[in-house]
């Protein structure tokens, strides 16, 4: 793609940055794959399962109002703060491997998070309606407002707006995404669910599953800047 904004006949370098973003993004989520994959073959010594594991470290922690369920899919795993509900695909719920460990840690590390009023996780819960409009309305309006303006409108402005809104939220997610995770590491740790020898593997997984998050932000704020940089050429 060629544009005559300022770069002669050459590529566009935030187009580029996009590409760059893209390959980043599937390249975390081959190596998280790749990684649960490996680990999920390997048995803790202990036999807990993913269940077994969230169920032990949400009572060791004193709450009590979370339940524990089974979600279909696979890496479908999530933590709910409106219903207190935490949910573990089939590949974690009733697996007794290391990776499956890691992974339920991971989201009862959100819901220590959400007792215990960790501040991010309150943003990002605050976010989450922002984000959604925003994401809805954003690209809409740009289209509407390049085809009736040639992206010099209100509406172009309005659009990046509301699509920084959703930039936002996957910002926010990083440090509640990571958070959880050092919890997780700690408590199979303290809690003897895995040996030193044994948490190397679930440190991996849970270290592949960040870059996700951090790819998803490199992703979203390549493109919001690549929007600022041809609406913004367009105006001048």
């Amino acid at each position: 793609m060629y544009y005559g904004y300022g770069y002669g006949y050459g590529m566009d370098p935030w187009y580029i940055l996009v590409i760059i973003a893209f390959l980043f993004s599937m390249v975390a989520q081959t190596k998280v794959s790749s990684t649960f994959n490996k680990y999920s073959r390997v048995r803790n010594r202990a036999g807990f399962t993913g269940a077994q594991v969230a169920a032990q470290m949400l009572q060791n922690a004193g709450i009590y109002d979370v339940s524990v369920q089974r979600v279909a899919g696979n890496l479908t795993d999530h933590y709910d703060p409106r219903t207190k509900t935490l949910r573990l695909s089939q590949s974690v719920y009733d697996s007794t491997s290391v990776a499956a460990l890691g992974v339920a840690a991971h989201e009862t590390g959100h819901a220590i998070q959400h007792d215990v009023g960790y501040a991010p996780l309150a943003l990002r819960s605050f976010f989450v309606p922002l984000a959604n409009f925003g994401s809805r309305l954003a690209i809409p309006l740009i289209i509407i407002g390049f085809i009736f303006s040639g992206g010099g409108s209100t509406l172009v402005t309005l659009g990046i707006l509301f699509f920084s809104l959703s930039v936002a939220f996957t910002i926010i997610t990083l440090p509640v995404e990571f958070n959880a995770s050092s919890r997780a590491i700690r408590l199979l740790v303290d809690d003897g669910f895995l040996t030193s020898d044994e948490i190397g593997g679930a440190k991996k997984v849970l270290s592949a599953a960040a870059m996700t998050y951090v790819a998803a932000a490199f992703a979203a704020v390549a493109q919001l800047l690549r929007l600022i940089a041809i609406f913004g050429r367009r105006d001048d």
